[in-house]
């Protein structure tokens, strides 16, 4: 069983902070979390994005910087046909990779208030994504350990003072916890990340967190702020949206990829959640890209 793993990072010689880039093989790997803040830019590929309680699409572009010790993953479309070029540039550092109180100093506290509303998980948009983005790459290319430095305090400068953004995990259900309660949480909602589209079982959720069903019930409603068979349900909607308006799959097939046993059960609570079926959803999806594609050839 995938759990949330805890992972080490270490900066290369020379270097306080770890700038890489990833190929498709780190699109693979399990929902984890690590003290070290994490900038991502999606260079090529679109799926699914866990942070947190969090689950939204991502597509090429995609850039979203992490808090200390916030779970995350991206997974890859199984049907992307990009998928074999799929890659990111990742900028991981810790708050204290200048000295324990740089960050203190009245010149950065814009940047030490993005610190702060990173615990929640920061996607970014428009110009200060494209323009972020830009930067990364020079920063990626660039060879000069210095100018690297200067570099990555003026990317995390230009989105500090930016507000074209929007807040991931907005209850911050996950970052509030202490550490020992995240090393119970966070397994249990790696379980659901990895197996939402299949069976999922109480009994097997509370067993990670080493909790009778009931107990675990009302923990994990504590935390997440809604039920556990509420959360599966809104991973399961959710990953049932993105196949309805990505793909011409009939509508019960869709149903059952998306962890649905039962077709009416999807149908009634995919009405509960957008006041439209699945069907309507789907034409009045198209109905609007095609109006606006119409509207860009006028």
């Amino acid at each position: 069983m995938i759990k949330a793993s805890y992972e080490v990072l270490q900066p290369t010689s020379g270097h306080s902070f770890l700038v890489r880039k990833f190929s498709k093989l780190a699109f693979d790997a399990p929902y984890h979390f690590h003290e070290e803040f994490e900038l991502t830019y999606i260079l090529h590929g679109k799926g699914k994005r866990y942070v947190g309680s969090h689950m939204e699409d991502f597509t090429s572009g995609d850039l979203v910087l992490l808090g200390s010790n916030l779970p995350h993953c991206w997974k890859l479309e199984a049907n992307n046909g990009d998928k074999a070029d799929a890659s990111a540039i990742v900028i991981q550092f810790n708050t204290n990779f200048l000295g324990d109180d740089f960050f203190k100093k009245d010149e950065l506290q814009s940047i030490k208030k993005l610190f702060q509303k990173s615990a929640s998980g920061i996607s970014f948009n428009s110009g200060t994504r494209n323009s972020a983005n830009r930067s990364m790459t020079h920063l990626w290319e660039e060879k000069s350990n210095f100018k690297m430095l200067i570099g990555l305090l003026e990317i995390l400068q230009h989105l500090a003072i930016s507000n074209e953004y929007v807040l991931l995990d907005q209850q911050r259900s996950v970052a509030r916890q202490t550490r020992a309660e995240q090393e119970r949480i966070n397994p249990v909602l790696a379980y659901l990340v990895e197996n939402f589209t299949k069976k999922v079982s109480l009994d097997v959720a509370s067993g990670i967190a080493n909790m009778t069903p009931n107990a675990f019930c009302k923990y994990f409603k504590k935390i997440t702020r809604k039920t556990f068979m509420e959360t599966v349900i809104d991973y399961r909607l959710n990953y049932a949206t993105q196949q309805l308006v990505q793909t011409d799959k009939p509508i019960s097939d869709i149903s059952f990829d998306s962890g649905f046993g039962d077709v009416s059960h999807f149908y009634k609570m995919f009405r509960h959640k957008t006041q439209q079926s699945p069907l309507n959803y789907r034409k009045n999806f198209m109905r609007s890209l095609n109006a606006g594609e119409k509207k860009e050839i006028v």
